[in-house]
Formats: structure tokens, sequence, C-alpha cells
């Protein structure tokens, strides 16, 4: 039975774009469904998508995680295909990345952005995504080097076990970290990275989105490792309880007497909090890996 591809494109405004975007998918995957997820656009990116052959269905909640989630629920295949509307992304090669899908039996293939031209990113957003993605290769061990790609190739399973959280831009994170996190295989192919066209805008915010992906990651750290996360902050408050009492154990070493009694109490509070802190993280770990193992029952539910 011929596998069924479908190929997803979250849009918001790209009126200048998805007209090329969706035929060069229909050129390179003429088997496969283009699908147009229409986010309350204020021009006729609906029209133009629906005159090129693409499906094209709207999502009324503003944010392109709100859109990822209702597409992965609504849209049933053995092999996805994420884009953005944007034609930055090289279609061509996305052959390429489900060849490399189906070979390795991958759950998640990466198309890693290399720009062809140093307008394609702006500064900001260059280094932040070299920022954020080293952070959560230090939390989560692992050697991927374009976490916020919006280029990717999905499996059933992945699709289907997915629990889209997030609202806006942080949902390349959370696809990320997901899969990390379940120790799904997933795999990073090269891919160029283009200008956009003239006349088309990034919807992304510098410094609002980055906030917005840097507290994501705080909280999938705290829901994925809660043990390390709050042993981190256990730990911070040690050391400053440390630091707080070598004045009084120094004095008290030499005088026998304990002058700033407002400080030991301030340091034997500060001493507790880090023991609780530890303790939850014990309970939230014990917790963590109770999902873990449903999410993992779910995720074998679906055959390769």
């Amino acid at each position: 039975m011929k596998e069924k591809i479908a190929v997803l494109l979250p849009c918001y405004n790209e009126a200048k774009a998805i007209k090329k975007v969706v035929k060069d998918f229909k050129k390179y995957l003429p088997e496969a469904d283009v699908y147009v997820y229409d986010n309350n656009s204020t021009d006729n990116t609906a029209e133009i998508a629906r005159k090129a052959g693409a499906i094209v269905r709207q999502e009324p909640f503003q944010g392109k995680g709100n859109v990822v989630r209702r597409m992965f629920a609504d849209i049933d295949a053995d092999i996805y295909v994420m884009s953005d509307g944007d034609e930055t992304y090289d279609i061509k090669r996305t052959p390429d990345l489900i060849k490399t899908l189906k070979d390795g039996q991958y759950d998640m293939v990466v198309g890693a952005r290399k720009e062809v031209d140093l307008a394609c990113y702006r500064v900001g957003h260059r280094w932040g995504n070299v920022l954020l993605t080293r952070l959560v290769q230090t939390f989560f061990r692992h050697k991927l080097e374009d976490m916020l790609s919006g280029f990717r190739v999905f499996s059933k399973r992945y699709v289907k076990t997915f629990p889209a959280q997030s609202a806006g831009f942080e949902i390349e994170t959370e696809l990320t970290v997901y899969a990390l996190s379940s120790r799904m295989r997933i795999k990073e192919v090269d891919t160029d990275y283009f200008p956009r066209p003239v006349g088309s805008f990034s919807k992304l915010s510098t410094y609002r989105d980055g906030i917005r992906i840097l507290k994501t990651i705080v909280m999938l750290v705290k829901e994925e490792r809660p043990l390390l996360f709050f042993s981190l902050i256990s730990l911070a408050l040690f050391l400053l309880g440390v630091v707080l009492s070598i004045p009084l154990l120094v004095e008290y070493a030499h005088s026998g007497l304990v002058p700033r009694f407002p400080t030991a109490v301030l340091i034997t509070g500060i001493m507790i909090c880090a023991f609780i802190f530890l303790l939850v993280g014990f309970v939230l770990d014990s917790v963590s890996n109770s999902r873990h193992e449903a999410r993992r029952q779910a995720y074998l539910r679906y055959k390769i």
C-alpha cells in the first residue's frame, strides 16, 4: 500500500510567497496532499494558496503553535512534512529528507538551515538561534545545530503522540525537546536557506519571541528533567547559605559567640529551603518518569 504524505504549511500573511511554495511542493512531491492552514491573515494568502492547488483550512487561534496543534490533530497521513510558507526553505530537498526518515527509521528529520546569503538571517535571529540551541544542548544532551528550523519531516507516531502546548514560535523548541526527552531517533540534514521574497516580512520578533522561547526552555526543563531543575535551585540556595555562614563560623571559632543571630536564622531557613527543593525534585522526577512511560505506550501503538 502506498504511503500517504501530507505537507503542512502554517501561514500568516504570506501572499507574496505562498503560491511558489505550494507549486514547488506539488512539483517535487506530486503524490502529497498540500495543506495550508491560514492563521487569520489580513491579505489574500488563503485565496492564492487555494488557486495554487492547496487544501486550505482556517485556524482562529493566533500563533504558529496553535496552528501546528490543529494540523497534527486534523490530518491523517503516514509521513508529515512541515515547512513555512515564506519561500525560504529548499523544497527540492524534501524527497531527500523523506528518504532519510524512512531509511533510518527516524521519527523526525530536521532541515538544518545553511544560509546562501547573509541577508537570510537578521543578526539577532542568527545569534539567538545559536544561544538557545546551545542551551537546549546543555540540558538535553543533543548535537542538533538548528533547533529552531521550521523545515521538518515526521513519522505518524511522532505526530499523533506529540502533546503540543506552545502557542507561538516556541513550537519548534517543543518539537525538539519532546523528541529528545522521549529518546526518539532524530536526524539533521543540511539544507539551503534563502532570503524572503521582496515584500515579505518575518513575523518573528527577535526579543519578544526570544524571551518566550527562553521561557519555554525553562518550563520544559522543569517538566522533563525536574530533578536537574530543582537540584540546581537547591545547590544555589545551599551555596548561598554556605557563603553567608562563613563570617559567623569564623567569629564563632574565635569568640564562641554568634553575634548576628538574625543572619543565623536566615541561613537556617535557606538550608531548609534547599533541602525542600531537592526533595521536590525527587518527587517530581518520579511523576515525570511515569508520564514518560505513558507517553511511550502511546507511541508504541503506532507501527512504522
